[in-house]
């Protein structure tokens, strides 16, 4: 029977199965039995394909969120650079406005709402659209209460600002969850953003990565169908690809995982300049400074030594190219030999391919020679929470955290 559950999820929200490991799909199946009290998996599957509500029960089973506030923090401080821009060209005659999915349970768009409050920018200026495929994380998007796991990172003045201390956690403030417009609904439902007017700015950032090909192209007509002619598209790291080979274009900034649609530069005798990479290697998870200006990404160096070998590799993942990438990492190791670096590289460019396993072996390898290897820390963990593993990616980020705290004690020495 999982099998013919894994083919109704792929119908009802795009899942592929092994995106999230079958194990992770089959747990949850008996969960939804074990709460229906239903022994026979034959039953079950008589009472799942009558029932919306079950089916709706059996997908917020499957779909457990991994999220906190200012998740890859530059994205947010290239959104308040590019509304402040938006914001000039449209003089007032509209408010901007914000697309988050999958919301999960509020982290991303109430993010969203605060940097822009911190921006300068007035709340009638803006209004963030939310929505989620589960009424559940949606209901606690709504009540806006967070435990401390919603909370990473050193700078967390944020919180300070923006919400009351309960005895329980922290209630986001009144002001913050009035700009969010939040609604339960299935992307792959046509109707459910239909007729909705342009939007400048689209968050949908580790969505993706669950779907198959075909569904992921599907997603990206939709999505980039709401996307404003001058907007901007947010994706996750292992996204980033997506969006280039689909001939947008990236921001230009190191960390943002940004793109816009391309525009034809104008004739010229003199050449076009040069985009800048916008893929560069992934920093930790960090909360979100106070904004500053963008800085525009360094320069690829010569290939001659170990460094400008590995600055290559970083300039090919950048620009999509991906299987050069990978040949370049396994012409480093031939030349200069293990790397924690280079197998990161691997890892990563493997991930983006949707080959998990592939993926994990090598960040494992940069582990080995590496033990606190931040970057590899983070996209393990986060692969691991993608396959269920919630407890090992929980481990691996508290080691990416304290190797990171070490790291910023060292050059404050």
């Amino acid at each position: 029977m999982i099998a013919q559950v894994e083919q109704l999820l792929k119908q009802l929200i795009g899942l592929e199965a092994e995106s999230v490991g079958r194990s992770v799909i089959e747990r949850a199946t008996r969960q939804r039995m074990q709460a229906l009290g239903v022994a026979s998996d034959a039953d079950y599957w008589l009472q799942v394909n009558r029932s919306s509500t079950e089916q709706q029960a059996l997908v917020e089973a499957v779909v457990v969120p991994e999220t906190w506030f200012f998740r890859y923090p530059e994205s947010f401080v290239a959104l308040v650079d590019l509304a402040l821009k938006r914001k000039a060209a449209l003089c007032g005659s509209r408010p901007l406005r914000v697309l988050s999915l999958p919301c999960s349970s509020g982290e991303e768009p109430y993010s969203i709402v605060m940097a822009l409050l911190d921006a300068g920018f007035a709340p009638a200026a803006f209004q963030v659209e939310a929505l989620d495929v589960s009424a559940k994380v949606v209901e606690l998007a709504r009540q806006g209460h967070y435990g401390r796991n919603s909370f990473r990172g050193q700078d967390l003045s944020f919180r300070e600002r923006y919400f009351d201390a309960t005895a329980s956690g922290y209630q986001v403030q009144v002001r913050v969850r009035d700009r969010v417009k939040l609604r339960c609904g299935n992307l792959m439902d046509s109707h459910v953003l239909g007729g909705e007017a342009p939007f400048d700015f689209v968050f949908c950032r580790n969505l993706l990565i669950y779907f198959d090909r075909p569904t992921q192209h599907a997603v990206l007509d939709a999505l980039q169908h709401l996307l404003h002619a001058e907007g901007t598209f947010f994706v996750g790291p292992a996204e980033a690809s997506l969006l280039t080979q689909r001939g947008m274009q990236a921001l230009g900034a190191p960390l943002t995982f940004a793109f816009q649609r391309a525009v034809a530069a104008p004739e010229s005798k003199s050449p076009a300049p040069r985009v800048a990479p916008a893929f560069v290697r992934p920093a930790p998870p960090l909360t979100l400074p106070r904004v500053r200006p963008l800085k525009p990404a360094a320069p690829v160096v010569p290939l001659d030594d170990a460094a400008s070998a590995l600055a290559k590799i970083v300039a090919l993942a950048d620009a999509g190219r991906s299987a050069e990438a990978l040949r370049e990492c396994e012409r480093y190791l031939l030349e200069f030999g293990p790397s924690a670096d280079t197998y990161y590289w691997m890892g990563l460019l493997n991930d983006m391919a949707g080959q998990g396993d592939a993926a994990q072996g090598y960040y494992r390898k940069a582990l080995y020679l590496e033990p606190e290897h931040v970057e590899s820390l983070v996209h393990l963990a986060a692969l691991l929470a993608a396959r269920g593993d919630h407890e090992g990616a929980k481990r691996l980020q508290q080691r990416a955290s304290r190797a990171s705290l070490a790291g910023v004690k060292r050059h404050e020495r």
